[in-house]
């Protein structure tokens, strides 16, 4: 199956033998003929199926050109197919308005095309008033209009991205209303924004996408296959080894980049393909092949529903219905062809060489700007509508049950991520399409591969780390035991601890990143917000733990720290959960901060507090007590306390000797002699014998003064680590509510 897509299926065969995009045909690209009737391409899953049962049929030949002729022949009986439309989408009276509250005085972005209210203390906006209309299989529908005019409003209340009780009306399959969770499934929404990894290659980006939506039943090779034939669908054979791209890499071009959008959202075949201005920010090359895309997908058993803001005529010719709105209502709903006759009618009619949609949005945006608005052509429209559009039409399309249809899909290879028939239509098609932990094993790959082709990014945090290590194992080089050095070794690991969750705050941008691509694959079930969440907990711990290695390793010895090698492996995990619960924390914020620079402000304020209720500026005991509660959620409490305790708990090691009591106070510039007499008055008055050997703090006592009295260093470790569990699992919670794509 490898060689499928590089030599077999040199182009994806649509009814004639001329491949999608073949460098020896590119007089498509400038010869574009109306056709009188879509015709039904068999599907993708269709094709794949018939090249397998030719391969197997010919298993038993040794010569390699029977093989390639056997496919070439499954080209020619594709044309062959009877044509069928069992599926219709139908949306009836679909109204959608917002609250709004008076008129700011300043200018507030928002979305580009919600319309404006009708007057500047409105409270209701409606940004659809009564659309209805309706699409078939193998046609392309386009919603056209200018900005604000509603356009991506209907594809978004088509698609189920409108809360249902702020919508009315209703969207039919087949004549029967959609559920939520089985619209998931049989459709596929591609964003207006390309939001793909910049350093996968095409053919990377598509594979990871067909390991997400198909199922595990499919073997490897399946999928590979598939994806093959996915690219020569959509005309990128010479462009599948070639990173996406981004701002600071050469990639793919614009073109191209909209058709892998397309691709990631489409390798399970789905039966309705939603489109949010497709062509926006493309030449008309790259325009028009997209579409020309979307017409062979159409042509393959889909509804294919688009917004786009003003199609060249060569778009035109693949578009099979239009629906032209201003403010939420619709002007003009019928073919392309019909648009001469229904302006004509209306009294504008459109000169013989003027580009009908350039002519037909120009008259409504003269018409808004008239007193009456656009009234008269809506009202005109309704009318049209009722004598070219009879009601029963609907009726005379289809007399499958939506069941029925989907089960007949299926069974021709459409729907990938589809069950078999069952009695029960919503649960004969599973939610998602793999189990959970093939979800994280694809997730951890592709992460780890992003990972791989950008090691800078650990790099330069590696760097930070060990350079942070270095500086601190120089300036506390070998502290002593006398008491500046206890009160040094006080600093250094609170120093030390913060630093941990600080070098935390640079894997903000990470998750960001790739917030809107996380928000586009699980909106229509690619995978499991929780398979996100556990792979993406997994894949940090490797990088944690090089991090701890390299600064434990860096600054134990160098310090001087206490308890060898085992008061090393206990500072090492110290580190690891330090780094642990401040990477579950800032992963957290990142999920709930949508904006880089407020995440770092947010941040870097946060761990400032918790550094400052630590317990090393000011201890327990004299913290206030409308405060003590900030003292106990502290982050940098538990590691600082564990670490102290690891350094001071043998109760036999002294800090402070004799005259070394006098060294932190003023008294210590007085001469040795008179430091000893001193002591002498202070033993004869305390009536016990207090010599320069005698000891007077050990470590406990430094712990008591810290006010570490409560937990044990084991406590300490433990309550940090599950500090990190409790941030990834508030990181799933806000995933979880913070990624509703609906609106409200």
């Amino acid at each position: 199956m490898s060689g499928l897509g590089h030599s077999n299926m040199s182009g994806f065969y649509t009814g004639d033998t001329r491949p999608l995009f073949n460098p020896n045909n590119q007089m498509e690209l400038q010869q574009y003929p109306r056709r009188s009737k879509p015709s039904i391409s068999p599907t993708l899953g269709e094709l794949l199926k018939r090249v397998e049962d030719a391969q197997s049929d010919t298993s038993t030949y040794s010569t390699p050109v029977h093989h390639h002729h056997q496919v070439l022949q499954l080209g020619y009986a594709c044309s062959s197919m009877p044509p069928s439309n069992p599926f219709v989408l139908s949306f009836n009276n679909l109204t959608y308005s917002v609250k709004v509250g008076p008129k700011m005085p300043f200018p507030v972005r928002g979305k580009a095309d919600l319309s404006p209210g009708s007057s500047e203390t409105a409270r209701t906006k409606v940004l659809l008033n009564d659309i209805s209309g309706e699409a078939r299989e193998g046609e392309i529908m386009a919603v056209l209009g200018a900005s604000g005019s509603g356009k991506s409003t209907l594809i978004d209340a088509l698609a189920d991205r409108i809360a249902k009780e702020s919508l009315r009306g209703s969207v039919t399959l087949n004549g029967e209303v959609l559920e939520s969770r089985l619209l998931k499934v049989i459709s596929a929404y591609v964003m207006q924004d390309d939001l793909l990894f910049p350093m996968l290659t095409v053919e990377e980006t598509l594979m990871f996408s067909a390991e997400f939506r198909l199922p595990r039943s499919l073997s490897r090779s399946k999928k590979k296959a598939r994806v093959q034939a996915l690219i020569d669908q959509l005309g990128l054979r010479n462009a599948a080894n070639t990173v996406i791209g981004d701002e600071g890499h050469r990639g793919v071009s614009g073109g191209e980049r909209r058709r892998v959008s397309i691709g990631i959202d489409i390798v399970h075949d789905p039966i309705l393909l939603f489109l949010d201005e497709p062509t926006s920010g493309l030449d008309s090359t790259s325009a028009f092949m997209v579409v020309k895309v979307l017409q062979r997908i159409a042509r393959s058993g889909s509804i294919v529903m688009l917004s786009v803001h003003q199609p060249s005529y060569r778009i035109l010719t693949l578009l099979d219905r239009l629906i032209f709105l201003s403010h939420g209502q619709t002007v003009f709903g019928g073919s392309p062809e019909s648009l001469p006759e229904f302006f004509g009618q209306f009294g504008h009619p459109i000169p013989e060489n003027e580009n009908r949609t350039e002519f037909a949005l120009d008259l409504i945006r003269e018409l808004e700007e008239a007193p009456d608005g656009t009234k008269t052509l809506v009202e005109f429209n309704k009318s049209w509508q009722t004598m070219n559009n009879p009601m029963n039409r609907t009726r005379n399309v289809s007399k499958l049950s939506l069941k029925d249809a989907i089960s007949a899909s299926i069974s021709r290879g459409k729907l990938v991520s589809g069950a078999p028939n069952n009695s029960n239509l919503t649960s004969s098609v599973p939610t998602f399409a793999n189990p959970l932990w093939t979800e994280m094993m694809v997730l951890s790959k592709r992460s780890l591969l992003n990972a791989k082709r950008m090691p800078e990014l650990f790099g330069i945090r590696l760097g930070a780390v060990l350079v942070t290590g270095i500086i601190l194992a120089t300036v506390f080089y070998h502290l002593d035991n006398s008491p500046r050095g206890a009160q040094e070794r006080l600093g250094f690991f609170a120093f030390a601890m913060s630093t941990t969750y600080y070098t935390c705050a640079e894997s903000i941008p990470a998750f960001l990143q790739e917030r809107y691509i996380f928000m586009r694959e699980t909106a229509y079930n690619a995978y499991r917000r929780s398979s996100y969440v556990l792979a993406h907990s997994l894949i940090s711990i490797p990088s944690l733990i090089v991090l701890s290695i390299a600064f434990a390793a860096t600054t134990f010895w160098a310090v001087g720290l206490d308890g060898g090698f085992s008061g090393f492996l206990f500072f090492f995990f110290t580190i690891l959960s330090a780094f642990w619960a401040g990477s579950s924390f800032v992963t957290f914020l990142s999920g709930v901060v949508s904006h880089v620079m407020l995440g770092f402000t947010v941040v870097v304020a946060i761990l400032a507090y918790f550094l400052l209720f630590s317990g090393f500026f000011i201890s327990r005991d004299r913290i206030p007590s409308y405060w003590l509660w900030f003292h106990y959620i502290s982050l940098v409490k538990y590691p600082f306390e564990a670490a102290l305790q690891n350094e001071f708990h043998d109760p036999a090691k002294c800090f402070v000797r004799g005259v070394q009591m006098f060294d932190t106070t003023p008294l210590s510039a007085v001469p040795l002699a008179l430091k000893l007499k001193m002591l002498k008055s202070i033993s004869s008055t305390l009536g016990m014998n207090i010599t320069s050997n005698t000891c007077v703090v050990t470590g406990t006592d430094i712990l008591r003064q810290q006010g570490i009295t409560e937990l044990s260093k084991w406590n300490c470790l433990w309550i940090t680590i599950a500090w990190g569990f409790f941030f990834r699992i508030l990181f799933y919670f806000a995933l979880l509510l913070g990624s509703n794509n609906k609106r409200r």
